[in-house]
């Protein structure tokens, strides 16, 4: 049973998909001009959020900043593999990945996404989003910074974690999960940058109890799979 491929699920991706890539287009072509250097701008970006994290997202308000339809497959293709139960995202922007995830929980019997906004219109339009694609049951959107709102716990063992959020934050927000991973929890960055806060020689370490490879998906974006070993 796969429910990205038809019904109602594929029909709102279809649709969040074409949105996302008409929204995001103008900003893309600003931050990736011709001449332009990856290196620079994911540079730029860190130390706007080091500066001012809230202001950069609220500056961002409107933008999807969305996974592609390929890494959408992904995502729902690892949370099956690893018959995820509780998953974990950071950074919901508008429900895109979220579905994707929440559909796979939906396909192997159910269970609970845990998503996190710091933007309240995305996080509203994310569960607009979700309930579209009849998954609302299976996903809570926490609104505000996830160093705050993930801090209370997501009631049980983590089986999956998706961090796309702020990229200063992946470091803190896997740390602060780290306690509730059960052993074989996939974590999964997207724009996962060696640049910022030391995530990427944190998960490539074994001695910190992780395996992490970096992903074929637009790997100038940092995409990175890891794997709990302890």
């Amino acid at each position: 049973m796969d429910s990205i491929s038809s019904g109602a699920v594929a029909e709102v991706l279809q649709r969040l998909h074409q949105e996302a890539e008409a929204t995001d287009a103008p900003l893309m072509q600003t931050h990736m001009s011709e001449g332009t250097n990856l290196d620079d701008v994911i540079g730029q970006f860190i130390e706007a959020e080091t500066k001012d994290l809230k202001a950069v997202y609220e500056g961002l308000a409107g933008n999807f900043l969305a996974v592609s339809p390929e890494f959408g497959r992904f995502l729902y293709m690892c949370a099956r593999s690893c018959r995820a139960k509780r998953i974990v995202e950071f950074g919901s922007s508008m429900g895109i990945s979220a579905i994707y995830l929440a559909a796979a929980l939906r396909d192997m019997g159910g269970g609970r996404l845990i998503g996190t906004e710091l933007e309240p219109s995305k996080a509203e339009r994310a569960q607009a989003n979700v309930a579209a694609a009849e998954l609302a049951d299976l996903v809570e959107i926490r609104v505000g910074d996830a160093r705050e709102t993930l801090q209370p716990g997501v009631g049980g063992d983590i089986d999956m974690v998706m961090l796309d959020g702020a990229f200063t934050l992946y470091l803190p927000i896997l740390k602060l999960l780290e306690p509730h991973l059960r052993p074989g929890a996939v974590i999964i960055g997207e724009n996962a940058f060696e640049q910022a806060c030391g995530y990427i020689e944190y998960v490539r370490d074994p001695q910190n109890g992780y395996l992490s490879l970096p992903l074929p998906f637009n790997p100038s974006r940092g995409n990175e799979l890891t794997v709990r070993t302890k």
